[in-house]
């Protein structure tokens, strides 16, 4: 049995992460806080990574999955503390590359502060650029946005809000706008390919190889539930994130080294499906946003 250690563990992400591995017959050990419920089967290790106190030194593990590292203090923090380790999977972001750069990104594109994302893009920079100082054969992972049971993000339970009450949708201009997904399952599933094989390639870019509109997700997201969307689009200068689970910001992953290793992805239809299914058992686990309130107060004229 395979010993990982995962960081975090009680929220989206990271709990994901845990539940995925103690089924797949992994013994998991979370690093937190125990401020919140705890994954059924994993081992507790109740600490700050801040203030680990030398208790990791005699602990080893096959793998480290460090999905709450957002700055360089994280990495360093954690590091220092570890005995001994196989690999170490830092989970990064595609917020690393900056908004003006050219496009699909590729890993090798230029890292920078991208606006919309600020200080967690360039975080996360300092955060990879340290991993690899400590440890040279570390692996990152680059994802777009990430979906699927768990998500306490009010993105597509945003929009099953919407479908389960028959709003109208309001879309951002023409819905023309293309977003990139990566299932959280596909995420834990490229991460035992690596535990496994131990690809060459170490930093990847992560996601579906294809992006969709906004138009097509929103709908998706209410065929779950047997719907149509009605839409009103939305021209005005309005900042979207007011009203829209998303920025106004396009961008697209070239994610060839991760289909080398791991070529089929979870269809969009059935993650979303999957997310739906989730969501209607667990909604007040959603940090939710007064977008209605907005909407009502500010579109309906529209």
């Amino acid at each position: 049995m395979k010993r990982i250690l995962v960081t975090g563990g009680t929220t989206f992400v990271s709990k994901y992460v845990a539940d995925y591995f103690v089924n797949a017959g992994y013994e998991v050990y979370v690093l937190n806080r125990n401020t919140k419920p705890q994954v059924q089967g994993v081992k507790l290790i109740e600490a700050d990574r801040h203030n680990l106190r030398g208790i990791l030194k005699a602990m080893s593990f096959d793998a480290v999955a460090d999905i709450t590292a957002y700055n360089a203090a994280d990495i360093c923090d954690l590091i220092e503390e570890l005995g001994p380790f196989g690999q170490y999977i830092m989970i990064s972001s595609s917020a690393v590359y900056p908004e003006y750069g050219d496009q699909p990104f590729l890993e090798e594109s230029k890292k920078s502060v991208n606006k919309y994302w600020g200080a967690y893009g360039t975080n996360k920079i300092e955060a990879e650029n340290v991993l690899l100082e400590k440890v040279s054969d570390a692996y990152i992972l680059r994802p777009p946005y990430l979906y699927g049971p768990m998500n306490n993000v009010y993105r597509e339970a945003f929009v099953f809000d919407c479908a389960l009450a028959d709003r109208k949708f309001y879309l951002p201009k023409d819905g023309s706008m293309k977003l990139q997904f990566f299932h959280v399952k596909d995420l834990c599933r490229l991460m035992e390919v690596i535990i496994r094989e131990k690809p060459e390639e170490h930093i990847m870019n992560v996601g579906n190889t294809e992006a969709i509109s906004i138009k097509e997700w929103v709908t998706k997201c209410y065929e779950c539930f047997g719907k149509t969307p009605y839409f009103v689009n939305v021209y005005d200068d309005i900042e979207q994130r007011n009203y829209f689970s998303f920025y106004n910001y396009e961008y697209f992953l070239d994610v060839s080294r991760q289909s080398k290793i791991y070529p089929e992805t979870i269809s969009l239809e059935d993650g979303i499906k999957e997310s739906a299914e989730w969501y209607l058992e667990h909604k007040l686990e959603v940090n939710k946003k007064p977008y209605f309130e907005y909407i009502d107060s500010n579109l309906v004229q529209i």
